[in-house]
């Protein structure tokens, strides 16, 4: 065959691909089976599928076969523009406009704290009336234990991530975590060279006998669950599926990542899942999705054990998060103003959440979190839908991204990024419009 040949085919694999008939995470057929339908030689597909490989389209594993990759790039899960006429339903964070005040008002006062001591180095990982922050605010939220000795600082929960993962592992090394999960972890993961393997999920969250299995066949160094308001499912774990997870943890030699940093999202508090396992699990939290993603204000509470390896850390990499920024941390927590910002962010939530039920008529997962996990129509392929969004300005974040090897028809939807409820009702009608659309005989695909 000649050259141009497999060139063609890959470029038939790719068009595939972006029409959905080839989800991401999905295995692609063998090379005799392919070859047969197209005509050619298993050689032929063979080379084609090397191709594609080493343009980080797919991925092949012996024994295994060839699969489509995930596409867990944050730039493309995640959407950040200023273009106001964009409908941004693709990054989770709070309703920035009812903060700015009460912000305004913080970095004021925390201004006219400022002295030598506040704007120099510190020892840990941050001044112990910032740590304290960190305590109250997990506290509050249904964290036991937390101290000013065992709650370190970090630039926000991605960094808490980061560093955790790096401390915790080496390259090579296998983590576990929900089958589907935030691709910011997944793109950690790839970064540092260490193996993902997804744990099923159920209406509950992560099944016990399903991490039982994976710890026994995988042996992972680290478990990294997000038990409330789960990203992207929006599954709120409930307190005896906690317990369970722990107690799983507990009699294996894995640690625990507990991504908790929608904890203030629930009426009422949770207890965490690393209450029952102090000495195996890393509590993360922040502010950033209560309060400003611009604070860069994360707070982990570590075994006891790991206090001094975790500290290293987090001196070698960043040496100390910004004091000025805890300090406007510290004086949202003595005013108060932390908790009620949090609490009006949770109600905002359920009121969109109910918007969202009734524009699109459709139950949710959740009765509070700042997303929905949706699930596309039959005859809408995810990625051709998430194309053909964005050209009317709609932004979401295709179930891809957010998926261990395993293929979803799902799109996920965040309701909190758009300021004004008209403008989220708008975008919503249009998202609906378009779901409602026969793609087929109204949108031919033109490769």
């Amino acid at each position: 065959m000649s050259e141009a040949k497999f060139k063609q085919i890959a470029q038939t694999i790719i068009s595939r691909i972006v029409e959905g008939h080839y989800p991401p995470n999905s295995k692609l057929p063998p090379h005799r089976v392919l070859a047969d339908e197209l005509n050619t030689t298993p050689v032929t597909v063979a080379k084609a599928y090397k191709l594609l490989a080493e343009q980080n389209r797919v991925e092949s594993f012996v024994g295994r076969g060839t699969f489509v990759c995930g596409e867990s790039r944050l730039s493309q899960a995640i959407h950040v523009s200023e273009d106001e006429s964009e409908f941004n339903f693709s990054i989770l964070q709070p309703c920035l406009s009812y903060n700015i005040m009460a912000l305004q008002d913080a970095f004021q006062k925390a201004a006219g704290h400022i002295t030598p001591q506040l704007i120099g180095y510190a020892e840990y990982s941050g001044h112990q009336q910032h740590r304290q922050v960190g305590v109250q605010w997990a506290a509050q939220y249904g964290l036991s234990g937390g101290t000013t000795q065992n709650t370190l600082l970090t630039d926000g929960a991605q960094n808490a991530l980061s560093l955790l993962i790096e401390a915790l592992t080496k390259p090579g090394d296998t983590i576990a975590v929900e089958s589907l999960t935030y691709p910011g972890i997944l793109a950690i993961a790839s970064l540092m060279r260490r193996e993902v393997v997804g744990v099923e999920m159920d209406e509950h969250g992560m099944i016990p006998e399903a991490l039982q299995q994976a710890l026994q066949t995988a042996r992972p160094k680290l478990v990294i669950v997000i038990p409330s308001h789960q990203n992207p499912t929006g599954i709120n774990m409930p307190p005896e599926r906690r317990e369970s997870i722990a107690r799983i943890i507990r009699d294996s030699q894995t640690w625990l990542i507990e991504d908790d940093i929608y904890g203030f999202l629930n009426p009422e508090p949770v207890p965490a899942i690393c209450n029952w396992i102090p000495e195996q699990g890393f509590h993360v939290t922040s502010l950033s999705k209560a309060i400003s993603p611009a604070l860069r204000c994360g707070f982990i509470k570590v075994p006891e054990s790991q206090i001094s390896t975790i500290n290293a850390h987090i001196r070698a990499g960043i040496w100390l998060s910004s004091p000025f920024n805890y300090e406007v941390a510290a004086e949202l927590m003595s005013s108060g103003q932390a908790f009620e910002l949090a609490k009006q962010q949770q109600l905002l939530a359920q009121q969109r959440q109910q918007i969202v039920r009734e524009i699109l008529q459709t139950e949710t997962s959740s009765q509070q979190g700042y997303h929905v996990w949706l699930r596309l129509p039959q005859h809408w392929p995810q990625e051709r839908f998430v194309l053909e969004a964005s050209k009317r300005h709609l932004m979401v974040s295709s179930g891809s991204y957010f998926a261990v090897r395993q293929p979803t028809d799902h799109i996920r939807l965040s309701l909190m990024s758009i300021n004004s409820e008209q403008r989220l009702r708008e975008g919503l009608h249009q998202l609906k419009a378009l779901m409602e659309t026969n793609m087929t005989t109204e949108f031919p695909f033109q490769v």
